[in-house]
């Protein structure tokens, strides 16, 4: 079953989140251990008005267990939502990332992390989720639907292109390249 996340879900999401981001997670939070970094996203997770909020999840739960997420928001919001998380880096690590860059821009849905626990992947959860953020950009009347994959995820790239998105452009972000990936909603 697919429904939004609360802030209770934080312990069993976040490391999902953590894991769809992979060393992005390091670089934003300016941050290398992994307990701080998981502390940060918690910390966010249940609060309102971020990028990485719970109001901004959806999750995959079967069974009571959440086996997978998808973490997405209008694009235009991208900067309003990135400042409460700034702000706090800059507060409690000294980390001042003010500069970079967005990974997504006005007129997008923006699919940020989806993330499948290891144990349950190959089951058709990511696609579900992928679909459900499609129609939750639909929803709020969104006509595109857009993310990241990074170049060298052969895997997700292909996944992507069977589910109608297509390559608009590639972009530069946090010193990787990615395709930048768009769905058109009919």
């Amino acid at each position: 079953m697919i429904r939004p996340a609360k802030p209770a879900d934080a312990p069993e999401v976040v490391p999902l989140i953590i894991q769809a981001m992979g060393r992005l997670a390091n670089k934003l939070t300016n941050v290398e251990d992994e307990e701080i970094i998981k502390e940060i996203f918690i910390h966010f997770f249940k609060e309102a008005g971020n990028q990485y909020s719970y109001e901004n999840t959806l999750v995959f739960e079967e069974n009571g267990k959440i086996l997978g997420s998808i973490n997405a928001y209008d694009g235009a919001k991208i900067l309003a939502l990135r400042k409460p998380f700034l702000n706090y880096l800059e507060k409690h690590y000294g980390a001042n990332n003010n500069n970079q860059g967005t990974e997504t821009q006005s007129g997008e849905f923006y699919l940020d992390s989806i993330s499948v626990d290891p144990k349950a992947q190959g089951r058709g959860i990511g696609k579900q989720l992928i679909r459900a953020g499609i129609n939750w950009g639909k929803t709020l009347g969104h006509v595109t639907i857009a993310l990241l994959v990074e170049q060298d995820n052969e895997g997700a790239f292909k996944l992507y292109q069977n589910m109608d998105f297509v390559t608009q452009n590639e972009k530069e972000f946090m010193g990787g390249t990615y395709h930048h990936m768009i769905f058109n909603i009919k």
